[in-house]
């Protein structure tokens, strides 16, 4: 136990040379502190694969993965122990997304949360798309107001009241008529708002994990060595095989992140969301390769208005064979198409070896 405050550079240090101590006492310690937080709200505590061990495993395979690296991609202001618990917030979302049966949805608050509003860039997307909102569905002059003081420029309902002349209390009626009515249909429609979380991990290893583990660690206790090297060779084997994994939290060199688009490119969530902040995916890019990701558009109708995009990108994967082509399971979450729906529009590409085709399809 360390009983001297460590910087943050000398806890990354010790994270990265795999040191216990640090890694009970830092990791598992801010994980823990997280996890009573969100367990306040989410009520986590005895829900299948929902207790903190679980969780915290699921983020330390993915820092791992990526050497701690995610942890120093912060802004200067922010402290390691908040950047931490706010990555661990995206595993208890994502996990939660997953137990619906318990959970249901997550909320468009939720949804908000996960802009990363330190960065100048999800911070213009986010107000391009609060923009998109008012351009685009007739409203009242006060209620675009509401609107864009309140989720654009940030402001509080009492501020808002003062600059058009109503009651806090009206403005708070109006914005949540207009967030029901208005605001949350149509980030669901246009933005890809299926809430997947952009840092998801991979369960398949954790799952196989826990059939290896003979008693769980106890809270505030660090996995062993061994749990990591057996999580490290699930996870290899699992990418091995020829199906696109679940969860992709890193791409080789010649692999492309195949994802459901809209056609406005605005790559608000999901899949698409991971595509933009990992993948190279290009906000106001709704069709084709764009980074080391593929846009294929889903939003815009019925099945047949996506095979087009589906045939252009099967003669473009056998136009690339260097490149290998993973095909997320597009269209089967906000756009709301079945896997029996889409799958066989992708019948051709099961002869084509650098596609990469979901489990099923």
């Amino acid at each position: 136990m360390y009983y001297r405050r460590l910087s943050d550079k000398e806890i990354l240090k010790g994270f990265r040379q795999g040191d216990s101590d640090i890694i009970r006492d830092y990791f598992y310690g801010y994980c823990q502190i997280g996890y009573n937080i969100f367990d306040q709200r989410y009520q986590l505590r005895g829900k299948q694969n929902l207790d903190f061990m679980s969780l915290a495993h699921q983020y330390a395979i993915y820092l791992m993965e990526h050497d701690w690296k995610p942890l120093e991609d912060h802004s200067p202001e922010v402290s390691l122990k908040t950047w931490l618990i706010n990555g661990f917030r995206f595993v208890v979302l994502d996990a939660l997304k997953w137990y619906k049966k318990e959970y249901g949805s997550i909320t468009f608050e939720d949804y908000l949360m996960s802009f990363d509003m330190t960065s100048d860039n999800l911070r213009l997307q986010f107000n391009r798309m609060v923009e998109d909102v008012c351009d685009h569905v007739p409203m009242e002059r006060k209620d675009r107001i509401i609107i864009l003081m309140i989720l654009k420029r940030g402001f509080k309902g009492k501020e808002v009241a003062e600059e058009i002349g109503i009651t806090p209390a009206a403005v708070s009626q109006r914005y949540k008529k207009l967030k029901d009515d208005i605001i949350v249909p149509y980030f669901r429609k246009n933005f890809d708002m299926d809430l997947d979380m952009p840092e998801v991990m991979d369960k398949h290893a954790v799952v196989y994990a826990d059939a290896e583990m003979a008693a769980p660690a106890p809270c505030g206790t660090a996995p062993s060595t061994d749990f990591f090297r057996v999580e490290k060779a699930t996870i290899d084997y699992m990418n091995q095989k020829k199906t696109t994994p679940e969860f992709i939290t890193s791409l080789q060199p010649n692999e492309i992140f195949v994802f459901g688009s809209n056609l406005r490119g605005m790559h608000g969530g999901g899949a698409a969301y991971i595509a933009y902040r990992k993948f190279g995916a290009i906000m106001g890019q709704g069709v084709g390769l764009q980074g080391q990701s593929y846009a294929i558009p889903t939003m815009q109708g019925g099945v047949e208005t996506i095979k087009p995009y589906v045939d252009e990108f099967i003669a473009f994967a056998k136009e690339h064979p260097t490149l290998t082509f993973l095909v997320t399971r597009i269209g089967c979450g906000i756009a709301g198409f079945t896997d029996d729906e889409i799958s066989p529009l992708f019948e051709k590409a099961h002869d084509v070896e650098n596609i990469v085709l979901p489990p099923g399809w």
